[in-house]
């Protein structure tokens, strides 16, 4: 098949679809690619480097339409390149089929096969083509550098002759895919940082990245997001008033604010009012990514960047991964490859279009001159985490009696088990030597106090006890050392074998302690 690559017509889109990497991967395939002039420039790919990748450069977008089988692009389509459009070609770019119902009429009538984009479903095997998330990385990653580039501060703190420094205060509004990414870096510029989500579960990633999970005293019950696509479900009311009283006390200390909230389909919900931004400080940033659909914040302009009365600056640029335009290309690209390498099965340049296959079935809204959209859930479901079940709370008094319980039961179990090492021990000593028993009884005793040494250790601190293990083991040498020039066989081979046994825990032991103690110095 022959796959073309539109350039974007929208004012300030500069990304492509294609890349001279994703171009040599299409070629493995079986696919012949193509390019429209200039499509690449913006994105630091310019013809020539299409053309030395082996890729047929074109002149206009009509000339590709009329080449090719399979035309990709970023942006959802307008009316002229819907229009362009023949029956059995197939389209692949975003198209937001729930907003775009004119031009998915369009496409219809064309007979064209579209796939959008954003509509591939979010289960594991499709995460490689999820393109969505590759943009709100990108999103998450830039709305902090945004923010840095309007905030008169530093993000981390310093303590200089000229004076103290205190860091930014970051509050990101949002744990989603943008908002780990917004997390990550904000955190790695060493400002203080803070995140919220209406998903509870969340707060071990927040937390393990270095920020503050912002907690809501509040008894509903933790939102399913993961059985539903991967975004958040909307909140209650009571919920909503609560989440909007924990931001008014943030906002007099909060510098910068970046809210990621907002689900395909919906109005962003609005999450920074009015009033919290009259409460920020003079020269506060807040970075709105949800600017296209609402915004979160009240007072955002989609595309512009505004300045408040009282000197906070609040930014709605849609764009974010426009403004990274070749890293976000190389990223997109790579998702068309992967949907491509899914509709190519047999890599002999043959499109199979399985309406069978949960992610190719997902993301068609459009196919054989019907609208598809919108499409059966998945068979295989996402993965939802499993609701923790709720404790009961004892009283002291419950508390007590198990503990009292447990004691017993240990207690019988220890009985039980030394009245029974007793009865082995005198029926060994009816028929062994008394040396043989003198020895035995001090084995036993080591083999017992060594257990007993090692566990009752917590398994958090078995690798700090690589001290104690070695210290052991090189007893263990000493005494094989003594035994090996004994004049029996099998004691000298004992002792040999000893030897190397202990040798290996002591070297094996320095070398495991070293790599752990690795991790945690900073190269």
């Amino acid at each position: 098949m022959k796959v073309g690559a539109l350039k974007e017509i929208k004012s300030g889109e500069a990304r492509v679809s294609l890349t001279p990497d994703s171009a040599a991967q299409l070629q493995k395939l079986g696919h012949e690619c193509f390019v429209q002039s200039g499509a690449g420039v913006a994105a630091g790919f310019n013809d020539a480097t299409y053309e030395g990748a082996g890729v047929t450069v074109v002149a206009d977008a009509q000339a590709l339409v009329d080449a090719v089988d399979i035309v990709i692009k970023v942006r959802e389509p307008e009316e002229a390149e819907v229009t362009r459009l023949r029956a059995g070609q197939t389209l692949i770019s975003f198209f937001w089929p729930a907003q775009n119902e004119a031009m998915l009429e369009a496409a219809k009538d064309t007979g064209a096969t579209v796939i959008a984009m954003d509509m591939v479903p979010r289960i594991s095997r499709a995460q490689k083509m999820d393109a969505l998330s590759s943009m709100a990385n990108i999103a998450g990653y830039r709305a902090v550098i945004e923010a840095g580039n309007n905030f008169g501060r530093f993000f981390t703190g310093q303590v200089t002759a000229a004076g103290k420094i205190p860091p930014a205060r970051v509050l990101i509004v949002g744990a989603g895919v943008a908002g780990l990414a917004a997390i990550g870096t904000s955190t790695s510029l060493g400002a203080i940082t803070m995140a919220f989500d209406v998903r509870p579960e969340v707060s071990e990633q927040i937390e393990s990245m270095g920020a503050e999970f912002v907690f809501l005293e509040f008894d509903e019950p933790a939102q399913d997001g993961a059985a539903t696509g991967g975004y958040a479900a909307p909140s209650s009311p009571e919920f909503r008033e609560k989440q909007l009283a924990k931001f008014r006390e943030l906002a007099p200390t909060t510098d910068i604010v970046i809210t990621t909230a907002l689900i395909p389909g919906r109005p962003a919900p609005k999450l920074w009012t009015e009033d919290m931004v009259k409460m920020m400080k003079p020269g506060s940033v807040i970075i709105d990514l949800a600017a296209e659909k609402g915004g979160n914040c009240d007072l955002t302009v989609m595309d512009e960047r505004v300045v408040t009365e009282n000197g906070v600056i609040i930014v709605g640029y849609t764009d974010f991964p426009s403004r990274m335009a070749t890293q976000s290309s190389t990223l997109y690209a790579t998702n068309i490859r992967h949907m491509l390498t899914d509709l190519t099965p047999e890599k002999d340049g043959v499109v199979n279009h399985n309406m069978e296959d949960d992610v190719i079935r997902g993301a068609t809204v459009t196919h054989a001159g019907e609208i598809t959209f919108p499409p059966p859930p998945p068979k295989v479901a996402a993965i939802a985490a499993k609701p923790k079940e709720k404790v009961k709370e004892l009283t002291p008094e419950e508390k007590r009696a198990n503990e009292v319980a447990a004691f017993k039961a240990q207690t019988k179990q220890q009985v039980t088990l030394i009245a029974v090492a007793a009865v082995l021990l005198l029926a060994v000593g009816l028929v062994a030597p008394a040396s043989f028993m003198q020895h035995f009884i001090v084995f036993v005793l080591s083999v017992f106090i060594g257990f007993q040494v090692i566990w009752n250790v917590a398994h958090s601190l078995h690798t700090p006890l690589m001290a104690v293990t070695n210290a052991i083991s090189s007893i263990v040498i000493l005494g094989a050392l003594i035994q090996i020039g004994s004049s029996s066989l099998l004691i000298t081979v004992l002792a040999a074998a000893g030897i190397f046994m202990a040798s290996i825990n002591i070297f094996g032991g320095f070398l495991v302690t070293r790599r752990m103690l690795a991790m945690f110095q900073k190269s």
